[in-house]
């Protein structure tokens, strides 16, 4: 077992212990943030090892005859699996079983459970001895009974009326009994040639599951080399994000402090976008203020010598008709609408703004704000430089990681694994050689079984001969005309066949039984108290039964493999583990052997690594998000007076028409009055002066409108903008005062925290590294299906092979001692119809058949 302990040490090394997870849970539960996610690492798949024993048996057609066998011994035994029986026995008794102790109470009531259980085998076996003993001691007083021409023995034969239908029943018995005899003869046989088929089958199982042993020897070393140089993944991960600290540390930092930064430098932005705005709003109110005002002054003069001109034209005599004065009165009337109804003169004055506003964008408020926002974004180049100590010390911290390297590749080569796994490799093929050795012993000794089974039951075949031949010469020289003493030759010696063979039948029956009794008890109870246990897994409940061996050793198994019983380890549990192809390390749980914290706290989490990483300082006293150009641009801007200007008034002015009246209106109106004049001079000076009119409008009034949608698009847009202005420059000013504020006072926690990230980062690549290789020793490295294999490989070789063909043999042999009873009685009674008689009685017909005697 010397190898085995040196594999169980060296898988020891790579496993985390569930104590430390716990205590990383507690931790984890704790924290207010998340760990900021690590980025998984590749450490490919651990070489795998291709098993080829499939240890799987199907029996093809004998498996119907199994499963016969398996119902028969479960109407003799259907009790459970006494467990708890058998248990008490073993621990009652560990000392050595003395006759005196039985007489103990305790061990009474054992004993008589053990009957009760037994009961059915106990009837069997008492009848099959039973059988034994008065079978040659019946066969002895039939001979003698005979000799003395009793039992049948008289050669004489009384005649009868139903003779034939007797003969007739008798020979259709002996054929039914003697074809069942057969067929237990073909069971028997099948179960015997089915050992030696499978003995085959066995080589089989040996040599895949020798083969799978050294494959498992051979590939350990191999799987743990590879384990062993994948701490480079994560070393050289490590070394990279030390490479890159700038953009990783830094932008974690950027990205934290960026919630409160950028919205303030985006206002701040928008805002010196407003004052570009406002400067254009102001231009454009101010040259619509121009030239409203001039367009004021020639419309009024247009206006008024218009209203003069055609005052004139009214004035002329032919609107002295009485037709015609109607028409003029009415258009006199209306002269005094032409005149002009907005007065943008008295509008204040916005150059003062703009004169303030030009002088505010004199400094590039944009530009500053650009700064701001390059400053902080360089927070990663920032973090680069003030950790130079630590890119530059790269190689200090790399001997540190070659070191840990070191430390992991010695601890694994700590034990001899490879020369105890070549001796073990070795020991499989010496023990392998062995065994093959034994072949040709084996083969001799299967041979000498199947020739032994093959005698027992030529014994039942010489019966089968006699009864055969019996009935072919009996029936084929039977004369129904020859009376009992004139019967032929060929029906005397039927008669005397089918003697014979109730002769070798009272010879052999007797040993027959013995075989079967014997198989019986043998057979019968390993297929119940170690086949069926062994099939559900309730034998190794036994053996793993706490304090089993001795009071003091809880559990067995560890107490063997490492001397230390109280290992919670079962022989259940690893099977199921073995079976499941796990790794051999969580299968013997060696977790529970090994402290794995220390050897990871003393290698991949020691202090000195921890030192390096919280060595990590960074200073952003130096960023500075808004200068005092720019800050002072807000504050001028707020006092440019912008929102000083009279906005109420300017929306008052521009929403009044330019003129009193629609001049396109009142011209039309005009040509139509003019139209109602006779034809002549006044009509066509009317109609000039409504032409003139329509001129007045295009040249002047319609710039002014064009000039007042300007202006009121101008107003309300500087309304907009100046609403609160000087609350709004504040709040942006307070913004960036906050942010400069969290920065430079209060970034320390977050730097603090993003940099404690960034090394727990660098601790998860060496976390991920330990949580692979203690998942790989579990279900990857060292798969212990092998270990199953043989297990189940032990199971179909000594229950399916043997036990289930050695059961089916006896029943099989038992039927055919069964049915020799029946043909025993068949034959003497059908062979007085068959042989010659020395006296016979005349056949004499009676009213009274009941009176004439046997």
């Amino acid at each position: 077992m010397l190898w085995t302990r040196w594999l169980v040490l060296l898988l020891c090394w790579g496993s985390t212990s569930g104590e430390q997870q716990a205590d990383e849970a507690r931790v984890e539960s704790r924290r207010q943030r998340s760990r900021p996610p690590v980025e998984p690492l590749d450490f490919g798949f651990v070489p795998a090892a291709i098993y080829d024993t499939h240890a799987y048996y199907e029996p093809g057609a004998v498996g119907i005859l199994f499963h016969v066998v398996h119902a028969f011994l479960y109407v003799i035994q259907p009790n459970s699996f006494p467990k708890d029986l058998i248990v008490k026995v073993i621990q009652q008794n560990m000392g050595g079983i003395k006759v005196d102790e039985w007489r103990k109470p305790e061990n009474v009531v054992l004993l008589l459970q053990m009957i009760h259980y037994e009961v059915g085998f106990l009837i069997c076996a008492t009848i099959g001895v039973t059988f034994l003993i008065l079978t040659p001691i019946i066969g002895m007083c039939f001979c003698m009974c005979r000799c003395c021409e009793n039992c049948g023995g008289e050669m004489h034969q009384r005649q009868r009326k139903n003779v034939d239908c007797q003969r007739g029943f008798y020979t259709a018995s002996l054929i039914a009994t003697s074809i069942f005899i057969i067929l237990g003869v073909l069971i028997a046989y099948a179960a015997n040639h089915n050992v030696s088929t499978q003995i085959k089958s066995t080589r089989r199982l040996i040599n895949t599951n020798m083969r799978d042993l050294k494959m498992f020897a051979n590939n350990t070393p191999a799987q743990i080399d590879y384990l062993t140089a994948q701490y480079t993944t994560a070393k050289n991960k490590v070394l990279s994000d030390l490479d890159n600290i700038g953009p990783l540390l830094g932008g974690r930092i950027h990205s934290q402090l960026e919630k409160e930064v950028v919205p303030s430098l985006d206002t701040a932005l928008r805002m010196a976008g407003a004052m570009r705005e406002t400067k254009e709003a102001l231009e454009n109110v101010n040259s619509s203020l121009e030239v409203l005002q001039e367009g004021t002054g020639m419309l009024q003069a247009s206006l008024s010598g218009e209203r003069a001109s055609l005052s004139n034209t009214l004035s002329d005599p032919a609107c002295t008709n009485g037709a015609v004065s109607h028409t003029c009165n009415t258009i006199r009337s209306t002269l005094s609408q032409l005149g002009i109804n907005a007065d943008f003169s008295t509008l204040p004055d916005v150059t003062r703004a703009l004169e303030n506003v030009n002088t505010v964008l004199k400094t590039d408020l944009s530009n500053i704000v650009q700064k701001g926002y390059s400053s902080f974004n360089d927070t990663p180049n920032l973090v680069k430089e003030q950790t130079k100590n630590i890119v530059s010390g790269k190689e200090v911290l790399k001997v540190m990681l070659d070191k840990i390297g070191i430390e992991i590749n010695s601890f694994s080569k700590m034990f001899p694994v490879e020369p105890s796994l070549v001796n073990f490799t070795i020991f499989l093929s010496d023990g392998q050689k062995k065994i093959e050795s034994y072949y040709p012993q084996i083969d001799q000794m299967d041979f000498y079984r199947w020739v032994g089974c093959v005698a027992v039951l030529c014994m039942l075949v010489l019966v089968l001969a006699f009864n055969f031949l019996g009935l072919l010469c009996g029936t084929c020289g039977y004369d129904k005309q020859a009376t009992p003493t004139t019967r032929g030759c060929l029906s005397n010696t039927g008669g005397n066949l089918l003697m014979a063979g109730v002769g070798f039948s009272f010879i052999f029956v007797w040993v027959l039984m013995g075989i079967v009794t014997t198989l019986f008890v043998v057979g019968g109870n390993m297929e119940k108290m170690m086949c069926e246990p062994l099939a559900n897994r309730q034998l190794f409940k036994i053996i793993d039964t706490p304090f089993l061996v001795h009071p003091a050793k809880k559990n067995f198994l560890p107490g063997m493999l490492f001397q230390n019983p109280n290992i919670d380890l079962t022989l259940g549990s690893m099977y199921r583990d073995c079976y499941e192809n796990n790794g051999l390390y969580h299968s013997l749980q060696l977790e529970t052997m090994f402290n794995i914290n220390s050897f990871l706290n003393r290698t991949v989490y020691n202090r000195d690594l921890a030192k390096v990483f919280e060595s990590v300082q960074v200073d952003l006293h130096d960023i500075t998000l808004l200068e005092q150009p720019g800050r002072d641009s807000l504050i001028h801007f707020a006092n440019s007076g912008v929102g000083n200007i009279d906005y109420e008034a300017y929306l008052a002015e521009v929403t009044k028409g330019v003129t009193l009246v629609d001049l396109l209106s009142f011209s039309t109106d005009l040509e139509s009055q003019a139209d109602q004049t006779p034809r002549g001079a006044l009509e066509n000076a009317l109609k000039g002066h409504a032409s003139s009119i329509r001129q007045i409008h295009r040249d002047h009034v319609v710039p002014m409108e064009q000039a007042m949608s300007t202006l009121s698009q101008s107003i309300k847009q500087l309304q907009r903008m100046s609403s609160d202005l000087p609350v709004k420059v504040t709040n942006i000013l307070s913004a960036i005062d906050a942010a400069e504020y969290l920065i430079t006072h209060n970034a320390s926690h977050v730097v603090k925290q993003e940099t404690k990230g960034y090394t727990q980062s660098l601790v998860g690549y060496f976390k991920q590294y330990t949580e692979w290789v203690n998942n790989s020793l579990t279900s990857e490295v060292a798969q212990c299906k092998p270990i199953s294999n043989i297990v189940d490989s032990m199971e179909i070789v000594a229950c399916s092979f043997v036990v289930d063909s050695v059961n089916t043999f006896w029943f099989g042999l038992g039927g055919c001692c069964i049915f020799l009873i029946p043909s025993i009685i068949v034959s003497i009674k059908l062979a007085k119809y068959y042989r010659r008689m020395d006296t016979e009685d005349v056949f004499e017909e009676t009213s009274y058949p009941w009176l004439v005697a046997l």
